[in-house]
């Protein structure tokens, strides 16, 4: 049994960077720090367990090193108490020598995998197996080294900001981590750096924000920049660790440029023949932007009256003025047109241009092109009435035509003839060929006009229609002679019954002087039956010589 007075001492020692503490608590310290608080019970024996201040054991070191002790005071080096440790990391990563009570480190440690341990020791006296002291709870903390390297996360970082933004503009925010101890010195903490990307951004060194810091970056100049951040431990001292990582920064389009011609002015060439939407030809406004901001509306303008001759639309998809025909045009009425064409943004931005600069305008210059047409009649229907009992030869009626071109080339007149009439190709009367049968009802009769033009060639025929009485009408087929005129028709019967269609094979006879000049052809007539009515039109009338001719 103790001695009244006496009080049992633990000495635990534990090693800190700059040496060996202990930690001593004696009578004598005790008495002082009782009779500071002005206690009279000097002899009482106050009841307590061991009181232990935690260990530290630097990580990373591979050596087995002795980093404390724990000792009683009741220990007088005769190896009478038997220290015991237990807890986490007890037998494996820390040992006790249970004569001395040294603690000693049997590996290396990581902080990042486990930054400290709890433990317990026990002095037991080996003479009665009794606790010689009780049993206390201590703890062991793993010192950090520098031995990780700062880490970027959530990469890749892909951003994007208005071209034309001011300076100081937020593009994006960098964040990276270190799995140091951020309490323990410098180890983890972080300075933020530009290593790519200066002059046109810059980073906040502590927070890691990237900024811009050139004024007016414009999209149509440099769409992407590519910029590499970097990241320090040690507050960016010597002997950290570093990483990096790449921000890729487009700039998005804004309407900072209207529609410009490349062409001062557009010239096309239009036939007189065209129809009415037939598209003469398109123009293209540049625009150095995008998407919404690319979109514009063509107009011609209105003060000219070549504008409503024509008219202007815009693709939807190739963004080109399209211009059009509106109106049937004419060589001999007008040659040529000039008019102003105006391209104008459809979305404007005064924050970047004036209103008056997101337009712009070309001229445009059409030529009428000369089509060599068919010739017309001033009427396209001819009613004549003809006695029945008219003589061969009677003029019947006049038709006439017209050269619309200007430079009005001769017309000539093919004839679709009848059984009873004929054309008087020199005066272009229509007579009695021969005797009239008895007519009842009104009839149609087509015949075609046709023009040369200067190198004889001829141009497609136009059919025309003159009303007569209904009857069985024959039609006969003409050829159309490209370089050779027509002089005479020659035509024969014979009045013979035959099983087939009679058909007659022409020459000149070989034995007269022949002039050279003249030739004579098989026009292989056809000969077909066709009743027409009075309701028969010009246009079923064209199908049914096709079918014949």
């Amino acid at each position: 049994m103790s001695t009244p007075g006496v009080l049992a001492v633990v000495t635990v020692f534990y090693m800190i960077p700059g040496g060996l503490l202990s930690d001593i608590r004696d009578t004598r310290g005790l008495e002082g720090q009782l009779l500071a608080q002005g206690s009279s019970d000097l002899h009482h024996r106050p009841k307590r367990g061991w009181i232990w201040k935690q260990l530290f054991v630097q990580e990373e070191d591979p050596i087995s090193r002795i980093i404390g002790q724990v000792k009683s005071d009741s220990d007088q080096g005769e190896f009478t108490i038997q220290y015991i440790l237990s807890g986490e990391g007890a037998g494996d990563v820390f040992e006790m020598d249970e004569y001395s009570g040294e603690i000693r480190t049997l590996k290396k440690l990581d902080r990042e995998e486990k930054a400290f341990y709890v433990l317990q020791a026990q002095a037991i006296n080996r003479r009665t197996n009794e606790p010689a002291e009780p049993q206390s709870e201590f703890i062991i903390k793993v010192q950090d080294i520098n031995d990780n390297a700062p880490q970027f996360l959530n990469e890749p970082y892909v951003s994007s900001i208005p071209e034309m933004s001011p300076v100081g503009t937020i593009v994006a925010q960098v964040t990276a981590t270190d799995a140091d101890d951020p309490m323990f010195g410098n180890n983890a903490k972080l300075i933020y750096s530009i290593l790519q990307g200066e002059p046109y951004f810059s980073v906040q060194p502590k927070t890691g924000i990237i900024v811009t810091s050139w004024a007016n970056m414009d999209r149509e100049a440099r769409e992407e920049y590519l910029v590499v951040v970097q990241v320090k431990d040690m507050l960016g001292l010597s002997g950290g660790y570093s990483s990096s990582t790449t921000v890729t920064i487009s700039l998005s389009d804004v309407n900072d440029n209207g529609p410009t011609f490349q062409q001062h002015q557009y010239t096309f060439v239009l036939p007189e023949n065209s129809a009415v939407g037939t598209t003469v030809g398109s123009i293209m406004a540049d625009d150095g932007d995008i998407g919404i901001n690319a979109r514009m509306t063509y107009r011609l303008k209105d003060d000219l009256r070549e504008s409503s001759t024509f008219i202007i639309e815009t693709h939807p998809e190739t963004q080109e003025g399209v211009l059009l025909l509106k109106r049937k045009i004419s060589f001999g009425h007008q040659r040529q047109y000039a008019m102003d064409a105006e391209a104008i943004n459809d979305h404007p931005d005064t924050r970047f241009l004036t209103l008056d600069e997101f337009s712009d305008r070309t001229k445009l210059k059409i030529f009428v092109e000369d089509v060599d047409e068919p010739p017309v009649f001033f009427s396209a229907l001819y009613p004549w009435k003809v006695p029945e009992n008219a003589a061969v030869g009677t003029v019947v009626g006049t038709v006439s035509a017209r050269d619309t071109d200007a430079v009005n080339n001769p017309i000539r007149y093919i004839a679709l003839v009848s059984k009873a009439l004929l054309f008087d190709m020199e005066i272009f009367n229509i007579c009695i060929a021969g005797v009239l049968i008895e007519l009842t009802d009104e009839f149609n009769y087509f015949f075609m006009s046709q023009k040369e033009g200067k190198d004889g060639s001829q141009n497609p025929n136009t059919l025309y229609c003159l009303s007569f009485r209904n009857c069985d009408a024959y039609f006969s087929s003409l050829r159309c002679f490209v370089s050779l005129k027509l002089i005479q028709l020659l035509s024969a019967v014979d009045p013979d019954e035959a099983v087939e269609e009679h058909h007659f094979y022409y020459s000149m006879v070989p034995d007269e002087r022949i002039n050279p000049n003249f030739t004579i052809r098989d026009n292989q007539v056809k000969m077909q039956k066709k009743n027409l009515t009075a309701t028969t039109s010009c246009q079923s009338l064209l199908k049914i010589l096709s079918s014949v001719f």
